[in-house]
């Protein structure tokens, strides 16, 4: 079944052809007239306009026998043409396919108005949760999904939701993946899933891609394929499960932290690029972060993936560095202050208070 966008662009196109056969009848018309019957332009054009609307005027002057044989099979043409643009037309008014392309232009502008931001492939239950959160944080994301109730679910939830296959480039260049900042494939099949991480890092090689995975050889196969990470829900909820019997009081803590509500805490990243942080080179007690805004440095990863966790304050901090920190919203906006002074390049916008 077509969708309600597929059906509007093929009715748009029926009545282009329609409008294009039109002004070929129109103009055979006229041509007719003027060369056969030596008419002049107007009377010509005048002639076969009352003749294609079947107004019942007399003719301009008397028609040939070879005319008024032309004339019938203008009129029956017109009338075959006329009737397929009215009754397209009068489809497109009870449809609503209008208004539909109206709202398609303005989803298509917001659309091209979109920076930086995420994409989400699938809106089923795991995509929605995704979207939930990249909500509540105000982060911009654009949803792909080519199944029509969950895409009205999405627009629903007032959420950018785009109808197509992500495996496919051409979906992917409408959702501007080469501007995107990272994608999530959370759709139900692997297979999908990595043919939408590799066409994703084929179009965009600096994009982050997470893709979700059934199975271990899954995991292997979209690590292989470029994912930077990628999530087996089974595994992933295993292991929490486990951890939440083993060190329930951790677990707690750690999920508190992650989702802002252990007494309004969080864990934030920031990446140090060299042309706008004025600490690299320098070492952690001379950058003096902690006394500054008050958020903690619990870990750096280095350029090369080294993990350093509870830096000393002698760690010298370096380019292409993530600092992990534990702070307030306010300490970690004061801490993405100090370390990008004019300009917010965290690898994503600091929490607001809540």
């Amino acid at each position: 079944m077509y969708s309600l966008e597929k059906n509007y662009q093929r009715l748009q196109k029926q009545l282009f052809f329609g409008a294009l056969a039109l002004a070929g009848v129109f103009l055979l018309g006229t041509f007719w007239y003027h060369f056969v019957e030596q008419w002049s332009w107007s009377e010509s054009a005048y002639m076969t306009v009352i003749t294609l609307s079947t107004v019942g005027f007399s003719e301009v002057r008397p028609l040939p026998e070879r005319s008024q044989l032309f004339t019938i099979g203008l009129i029956t043409a017109g009338i075959v043409v006329i009737g397929y643009i009215v009754n397209r037309f009068t489809e497109a008014i009870i449809q609503g396919y209008f208004q539909k392309g109206i709202e398609l232009r303005q989803r298509k502008r917001l659309i091209d108005t979109l920076n930086s931001h995420y994409i989400v492939c699938g809106f089923g239950r795991m995509g929605k949760q995704i979207c939930n959160e990249f909500n509540s944080e105000s982060i911009q994301f654009v949803i792909i999904d080519k199944a029509p109730d969950k895409i009205e679910a999405a627009r629903n939830a007032n959420y950018i939701a785009v109808e197509g296959d992500a495996t496919l480039d051409e979906t992917l260049q409408n959702v501007k993946v080469q501007d995107a900042l990272c994608i999530v494939a959370s759709l139900s099949s692997d297979a999908e899933n990595l043919y939408t991480i590799l066409s994703a890092k084929t179009l965009n090689p600096k994009i982050r891609a997470i893709a979700r995975a059934n199975t271990e050889e899954a995991v292997k196969k979209l690590q292989r394929a470029g994912a930077d990470t990628v999530v087996s829900p089974h595994l992933t909820g295993a292991r929490r499960l486990a951890a939440a019997a083993l060190r329930p009081q951790v677990m707690d803590f750690v999920d508190g932290i992650l989702a802002g509500t252990e007494g309004s805490f969080y864990i934030e990243e920031f990446l140090l690029d060299p042309s706008i942080c004025p600490f690299v080179g320098k070492s952690l007690s001379e950058a003096r972060l902690r006394s500054q805004s008050g958020a903690l440095v619990l870990a750096i990863r280095r350029a090369d993936g080294t993990l350093i966790g509870g830096p000393s304050a002698e760690e010298i901090l370096q380019a292409g560095d993530i600092l992990f920190c534990m702070g307030t919203a306010t300490q970690l906006r004061q801490i993405n202050r100090i370390l990008v002074p004019n300009q917010g390049t965290s690898l994503r916008p600091p929490h607001e208070e809540k």
